[in-house]
């Protein structure tokens, strides 16, 4: 069975068995779309089909995006990755347990080793970009540097909050919002006019779904389900109409999967025109040294990096970069194969955790 016939497959027996709504899943490899495909619906109780250009609530995807934004900069000179977030944000210094005060760097904002954490239960008041909110980001980051650091900053890894900490620090440098700043250094030179916050055309959101017990359940105003890390997702799918909520770096921009394949395509074909190759070679490589992220994998500036295929139980080479969106995102960067691959779903989690993500890269790599 060829590859697309496989992927072909995996998408109709999940929108089948009613576990996924609809998706739009690309490829590139060699620098061409190898595949294509918008499948199932867009909005089940409409009957809207999904599209290729049908936008989708980018949840984690806007992350690398503000990354790629922040090594722009710094190719620009206008900051460096070895530079304290003090020198954009003075008054960002949160403090150890023992009340010491480490210094922060930018660089471990962007591999998540900074301390920070998503889980701040002291302070109900500190959100995600997916509850809705009429906090604002200067109060938000207020609040966080008031919560004691998980950790020493360089010691661990947690994912955090700290993609919304460089966007502060994006829009800072640039001098006007993170919008702009991305637009300007990323999204901009990419042509991906879809890509923003807020979205360019409400009408072309997708609907989104949570998982349910029978079928996926159109998420209502908020919608609270149990996360497979012990949790509570609290997500509100009107957060990224709302101009009162603060502009999310690490889960508030809207995307299409034309977009976001054109991004990751610059990835591997030597940075142009956003990045410089020595720059792009350091984004997707480990940053994390020995600090894992999970077994058999680190963190580079973007991503999850694959140190170890076997044991991450994974069926890409080493040195493949892959995350994904909450909302039910997958994307992956394998320089090695010259391949990336995005799948953008309307159903959290099953489009993003689990089965459906690991059978799908599985068919993109399993011949």
């Amino acid at each position: 069975m060829i590859r697309a016939e496989r992927i072909d497959r995996v998408i109709d027996e999940a929108i089948a068995a009613r576990r996924l709504v609809g998706a739009v899943v690309m490829v590139v490899e060699g620098g061409a779309i190898t595949y294509r495909r918008a499948a199932g619906l867009a909005d089940r109780e409409a009957g809207i089909p999904m599209r290729e250009d049908t936008l989708f609530r980018a949840a984690s995807l806007t992350k690398p995006l503000v990354a790629a934004t922040i090594l722009a900069l710094a190719e620009k000179e206008r900051l460096a990755l070895t530079d304290p977030v003090t020198k954009f944000l003075p008054t960002f210094r949160p403090k150890l347990a023992d009340g010491r005060e480490p210094a922060i760097t930018l660089a471990q904002l962007l591999t998540h080793t900074a301390g920070l954490t998503y889980s701040y239960p002291r302070d109900r008041a500190i959100t995600s970009g997916l509850p809705d909110t009429a906090v604002t980001l200067d109060e938000t980051l207020r609040r966080i540097a008031a919560q004691p650091l998980a950790y020493e900053p360089g010691t661990a890894w947690a994912y955090s909050m700290a993609t919304d900490v460089l966007g502060a620090v994006a829009a800072a440098v640039h001098g006007s919002t993170l919008a702009e700043a991305v637009r300007a250094h990323v999204t901009g030179p990419l042509g991906m006019a879809d890509t923003d916050f807020p979205p360019v055309d409400a009408a072309r959101l997708a609907v989104p779904y949570g998982d349910g017990e029978d079928e996926p359940v159109r998420m209502g105003e908020p919608h609270v389900m149990a996360s497979p890390w012990g949790d509570w997702l609290t997500f509100s799918p009107s957060r990224i109409l709302n101009p009162s909520a603060f502009q999310s770096g690490g889960a508030g921009m809207a995307t299409t999967a034309p977009d976001y394949i054109r991004f990751l395509t610059a990835f591997l074909s030597g940075g142009e025109p956003i990045l410089q190759p020595d720059t792009v070679r350091r984004a997707l490589a480990n940053q994390t040294g020995e600090v894992e992220q999970a077994p058999g994998k680190r963190f580079s500036y973007l991503g999850s990096t694959t140190i170890d295929p076997a044991l991450a139980e994974l069926p890409w080479p080493a040195g493949t970069n892959s995350w994904g969106g909450i909302y039910g995102h997958i994307w992956s960067i394998d320089p090695a194969s010259d391949i990336a691959m995005v799948s953008l779903t309307n159903t959290a989690l099953y489009g993003g955790e689990g089965a459906f993500p690991l059978a799908l890269r599985r068919a993109l790599y399993d011949g």
